[in-house]
């Protein structure tokens, strides 16, 4: 079948690095086509190209054989190619039917035609199956629907390629199994899908090819089931992945201790104990409360109960009290609470040790560089420098910079709140062996996480948390993912 998107010599330059590097691929109509790499690979900004979200300094895009250039995503979305973004970008203040028809509100005698906008809405929001009234303000939607919006507005508008932007990253796994099967149907008529995502098993589910990109070269195209999952991630990270093994340590002293720690409507009687040496897993669906009880722990929600820090009580809750304990929390979401993207890497990462760096009242810029030189190192930021806008590195690099920032202020308790969300498979091997290596050394880690592998891989023992109460607890050795699962859905 012919293609129906080609790219040839497709370059792209950033500030200091090369994104793209003469990358030709051919998308076969009517396929579902997967584009994979490490974080900073170059696939997402392969995607934004094929959208007009960015443009390429050398090389052509062949639509139907035909060149075109996108000056603007809606150039590209006319032309057939739409986008789906991975952060969803609307006017959440604004309704379904606003914001599907924004860039073409129909009108009549001059004035907006509501009922004409939101018979469209209609029409786009029944092709993909989405039971949503166009009237419904979209903040007020789940993220699961409001990705069906994206795609709806999408094919609405007659898109015939669709680009599908690590668009599970938000997403349940109910809700992710949703879109699977919407992007099934969309091949069934005729759609094709390019899928850009570091979540391999995805890939294999749902794609029929797969592109491979490494430091923005072009490895290679593969049919997917020439592949295996391990020959695919060798492909992606160009050498062998290390399996990683649960830290053996011997738990050492009492790190952490919570008793009876409880808060209206989120969680109630939490109490668990972590060791030097350890990590603790804490499981549970979405809405479970594990979010909620690390930042209670960190004093960013107010909770009753007891807090022991190395066996002396920790009152009157902060962060900034918790910081001076040696507590670090990496937050569910980095962009929002982990970094501040205006600053670039070197600031981020000595935003909590300040004082370390400090010559008096002023920042001593030759401590600060060697301090950031350091964790540069021992986290294996790839950045072109340490004064890299925080906001041009990739996800993986991002998080990275989050459990430097800790590690610079000698946070000996690290309480994770899904420390691989969105990062490859070489990025989460190496953040793995972060958290390894911390334990090795003494130090004392609460982990939550939605990937139970994840948590059975890491983790000595496994807390489970059940609407706001903790159901049980399981070594971590000889557990299984179904115990686990039993446990989080109440399931006997």
């Amino acid at each position: 079948m012919s293609a129906i998107l080609e790219t040839r010599g497709i370059t792209k330059r950033f500030p200091g690095v090369v994104a793209l590097n003469k990358v030709s691929i051919a998308i076969r109509k009517g396929s579902c086509h997967a584009l994979v790499g490490e974080n900073g690979a170059g696939k997402s900004t392969l995607g934004k190209i094929l959208a007009g979200l960015y443009h390429a300094e050398e090389g052509q895009i062949l639509l139907d054989g035909d060149p075109v250039y996108f000056a603007t995503p809606l150039q590209a979305m006319r032309a057939g190619v739409g986008l789906v973004h991975q952060e969803l970008a609307f006017c959440e203040n604004l309704t379904v039917a606003e914001n599907l028809c924004l860039d073409h509100l129909p009108s009549r005698m001059g004035f907006l035609d509501s009922a004409k906008m939101r018979s469209l809405a209609s029409e786009w929001l029944a092709k993909v199956g989405a039971e949503i009234h166009p009237n419904e303000v979209v903040g007020s939607l789940p993220i699961g629907k409001q990705q069906l919006v994206q795609i709806a507005g999408a094919l609405g508008k007659g898109s015939r390629v669709l680009i599908f932007d690590e668009p599970t990253s938000s997403l349940t796994q109910r809700e992710a199994s949703r879109l699977f099967d919407q992007i099934r149907g969309l091949l069934q008529e005729g759609v094709t899908c390019i899928y850009v995502s570091h979540r391999l098993e995805e890939v294999f589910e749902i794609c029929d090819t797969v592109t491979v990109l490494r430091d923005g070269e072009h490895v290679g195209t593969f049919p997917i089931g020439e592949l295996t999952k391990d020959t695919l991630i060798q492909k992606m990270i160009g050498r062998e992945l290390e399996a990683f093994k649960r830290v053996e340590t011997t738990p050492g002293e009492e790190a952490l201790r919570v008793q009876n720690l409880s808060s209206e409507g989120k969680f109630a009687d939490v109490s668990l104990v972590v060791h030097q040496g350890e990590v603790v897993g804490l499981a549970g669906l979405v809405g479970s409360g594990r979010t909620e009880i690390l930042e209670a722990l960190f004093g960013i929600e107010s909770a009753a109960g007891e807090v022991y820090v190395r066996g002396e009580r920790f009152e009157n809750r902060s962060p900034h009290r918790a910081m001076k304990l040696g507590i670090g929390l990496v937050p569910e979401d980095r962009k929002r609470q982990g970094l501040v993207l205006s600053l670039s890497a070197r600031e981020n990462i000595s935003l909590a040790a300040l004082d370390s760096v400090a010559a008096g009242p002023w920042i001593s810029s030759r401590r600060e560089t060697s301090l950031v030189k350091a964790m540069f190192e021992k986290v294996r930021v790839k950045a072109p420098s340490l004064d890299a806008p925080t906001v041009d590195l990739s996800g993986g690099n991002q998080q990275k910079l989050v459990l430097a920032k800790w590690m610079a202020a000698n946070s000996q308790i690290l309480l994770l709140d899904e420390p691989t969300r969105g990062v490859d498979v070489g990025a989460k091997a190496e953040i793995y062996g972060i958290i390894r290596d911390m334990v090795q050394g003494g130090g004392a880690v609460l982990l939550a996480s939605s990937e139970l592998p994840e948590l059975l891989a890491l983790s000595t023992r496994i807390i489970v948390v059940r609407d706001g109460r903790i159901a049980g607890e399981l070594p971590a050795e000889g557990a299984t993912e179904e115990g686990v699962m039993r446990l989080m859905t109440g399931v006997a």
